[in-house]
């Protein structure tokens, strides 16, 4: 596959920012895109660094961009950087202004690990029409779904305020505000020595309350790069089978 390092200014946070781009090597566009996102310490290379993620990708007619996230949790902040808009608007924005990539819902996906699974999941219950599938590795499901603590690091205060609980932060919540008619396909997976394992429990068995159709999986392993180099080999088909599935249903 074709790899683009783009860096670009961010208007939504007022500054440079970049994020990675890979392409097929063959085919003609409009290509479907993923939108991978990283976790809460990592940056836009991780993905590539610490994975094989553009070995997966090899084989499917597929754009896959991993744009940078900081340690904004892909909202924006009650106090400071607006990492929603920075996604939705400047990343986006430039992915489907600069590439020959489809501009439509069924053709956009978006995922990530920790952090980024639990921004995937935000981003898409929150914007449904904007992607087809949203599946999270490891998600930090609950972040939302409770106060904040003293115990937590000083920015998730500055980010989400003293309790974010029914709130668009809350994951939970969300789920209950989504129609079921505009609703993504939805991935969860963790690992059952993970320290999310019981938050993604629990909200599986919310989304199971709410009946919202969804994908929940458990594995061995913990919070590694073992664990999620593994396990995006099956998100990856997911999605596309996300995709094509309403592409066919539009065309029938």
């Amino acid at each position: 596959m074709a790899l683009c390092h783009l860096r670009f200014f961010s208007q939504s946070l007022g500054k440079a920012s970049e994020m990675f781009v890979l392409l097929p090597d063959s085919g003609e566009g409009p290509f479907p895109t993923l939108y991978l996102l990283h976790g809460l310490s990592d940056d836009a290379s991780i993905w590539l660094r610490r994975s094989r993620v553009e070995w997966y990708a090899r084989d499917w007619p597929l754009v896959v961009v991993m744009p940078d996230g900081g340690r904004g949790w892909y909202t924006n902040a009650l106090q400071g950087d607006a990492y929603e808009d920075h996604i939705l608007q400047d990343v986006m924005g430039q992915v489907e202004r600069l590439f020959p990539v489809a501009r439509e819902r069924r053709r956009r996906a978006i995922a990530g690990l920790s952090m980024g699974g639990y921004g995937a999941l935000r981003l898409a219950l929150k914007h449904p029409s904007l992607f087809v599938a949203a599946a999270s590795l490891s998600g930090a499901v609950g972040i939302g779904h409770g106060p904040i603590t003293d115990e937590m690091p000083p920015d998730f205060r500055r980010i989400f305020g003293d309790n974010p609980q029914g709130s668009e932060n809350d994951l939970f919540a969300l789920a209950q505000r989504v129609e079921l008619a505009q609703l993504p396909r939805l991935w969860l997976d963790c690992g059952v020595d993970d320290f999310l394992i019981e938050h993604n429990r629990a909200f599986h068995a919310h989304l199971q309350q709410l009946q919202v159709p969804h994908v929940y999986l458990e594995f061995p392993g913990g919070h590694t790069w073992d664990y999620w180099d593994e396990h995006i080999q099956q998100v990856l088909p997911f999605v596309m089978e996300a995709m094509e599935d309403e592409l066919s249903a539009s065309t029938s």
